[in-house]
């Protein structure tokens, strides 16, 4: 038997419970390993302290911790689902949860992270619903009615109606009246990993039609998708449709990330490493974008560093870091190494006017023209001097393999895990063994065989 590939956090809507996953398991294959979470009040748990929408964040966190393997997952959130998982990628974005590997967003329906569009008049019918205890029968069932571009299977409907009637009362009035009016959007800011966004056309608040500008500038990577004659109530009536959008986006962030062996993934998210060297790594983890737009190069600019990146930085097929476009990327953000020569060009000038001038010699002998720039000699036709190419081409070389080796799958490539031996909040958190093909008990066992006591030394 293969073992999953990927974890699936799911995070169910409004009324629902970790059940509502049962028909999209049903349709994944063996690569995905679902795990349901129920919510505050939903499934007969507990309701939470209070009715913000932090405090369910806090217990969904709290199942991701304790489940999470080091290895890759993705959040499935439908409806209210949607509003915790924007949170849950904020946190695991700035590092603030013990969990490393979140790859990508399946989002079914979701309810913004902005506050959520709803006329009054439907608030207040809902809320009358729970005003003398747990929903009717008769109220379920509109419920469900309401929420479906056409009847469920008369097996999935009766289960939906008695999930909602289990629902605790509280925690439906608490998300009614606070929790799906909360404005988070400041405070969750952009999302920048692989999404894909699922709506019904029957769906009128947070249907298809409705998503792409209660998301889109959350999510910049977010593929939309409309399911004709579908309702809100996704999970249930096109599960078949969840799975192929889940498994199509799987496959684009298996095709483009560097995979990072599960047990340097689960130092990552212990306590030796700082959330904020967490944050950094749960970036650059991030598979890249087919669609990167060069910000300070131009297309064919950028067509010619992944050419030159080959040939410096060679990768294997599949799983390969797009170390160009993050050179770029940098470029954007103001990196670089902080100085230049007195009367040379800006790093961005520099690129382009280095990448143009190589440009005009790669076709002819991509080699010949690279031992030209190493040698100083030049370009013929180069607007820069040989010297000023030889500097430049420095950069590059450092850029591009710095690009590669602070990828977290690098570091593990090359058994570096320095990284973890930052933190303030553990008894102690630097190296006692220091010798070859020996380690502490904190390292990934791929790094040697455990120390014995007489290879212990003291703290380093």
């Amino acid at each position: 038997m293969t073992a999953p590939a990927c974890t699936v956090f799911f995070l169910p809507g409004l009324g629902l419970d970790a059940a509502a996953a049962l028909p999209l398991i049903a349709e994944l294959d063996a690569r995905f390993r679902v795990i349901g979470i129920d919510l505050p009040g939903q499934g007969g748990s507990e309701d939470a302290a209070d009715g913000s929408v932090d405090a369910q964040v806090d217990v969904a966190v709290a199942v991701i911790e304790r489940e999470a393997d080091g290895g890759p997952w993705l959040l499935c959130a439908h409806s209210m689902g949607g509003k915790i998982a924007a949170r849950i990628a904020q946190r695991v974005r700035d590092g603030e949860i013990a969990a490393f590997g979140l790859m990508g967003l399946v989002l079914l329906a979701p309810s913004p992270p902005r506050p959520e569009p709803m006329p009054d008049e439907k608030r207040a019918e809902m809320l009358s619903w729970v005003a003398g205890g747990p929903i009717s029968e008769e109220h379920a069932r509109a419920f469900v009615q309401d929420n479906v571009g056409a009847p469920l299977p008369e097996v999935w409907e009766r289960d939906v109606i008695d999930t909602v009637r289990t629902m605790s009362p509280l925690a439906w009035r608490r998300w009614l009246e606070q929790g799906s009016d909360e404005d988070l959007a400041a405070s969750i800011g952009v999302l920048d990993l692989p999404c894909v966004v699922l709506g019904g056309d029957e769906d009128e608040l947070l249907g298809a039609s409705a998503q792409p500008a209660l998301l889109a500038d959350v999510y910049p990577r977010a593929r939309f998708v409309s399911l004709p004659g579908a309702g809100h109530l996704l999970p249930y009536e096109r599960p078949g449709a969840v799975a192929a959008a889940m498994s199509d986006l799987w496959e684009g962030i298996e095709a483009r990330r560097a995979p990072v062996p599960a047990e340097w993934g689960r130092l990552i998210a212990s306590p030796r490493t700082t959330p904020r060297v967490r944050s950094t790594l749960a970036r650059r983890a991030l598979a890249d974008s087919p669609d990167y737009a060069p910000r300070v190069l131009s297309a064919t600019q950028l067509g010619l560093l992944r050419s030159i990146a080959d040939r410096l930085v060679p990768q294997p097929d599949g799983g390969r870091i797009d170390i160009a476009a993050r050179v770029d990327a940098e470029l954007a953000a103001g990196g670089g190494d902080g100085w230049r020569p007195t009367g040379a060009l800006s790093d961005d000038e520099a690129y382009r006017e280095g990448l143009d001038d190589l440009a005009a010699a790669w076709d002819d002998d991509p080699d010949a023209a690279l031992e030209a720039v190493l040698a100083g000699e030049g370009v013929p036709g180069a607007a820069a001097d040989g010297e000023a190419l030889r500097r430049w081409f420095q950069d590059v070389r450092v850029d591009l393999a710095r690009e590669w080796l602070i990828h977290p799958a690098s570091l593990a490539r090359v058994g570096y895990d320095g990284f973890a031996t930052g933190a303030e909040d553990v008894a102690f958190a630097g190296y006692r063994t220091l010798a070859a093909g020996v380690r502490d008990d904190w390292e990934p066992s791929d790094l040697g065989r455990p120390a014995g006591p007489d290879q212990t030394g003291s703290d380093a």
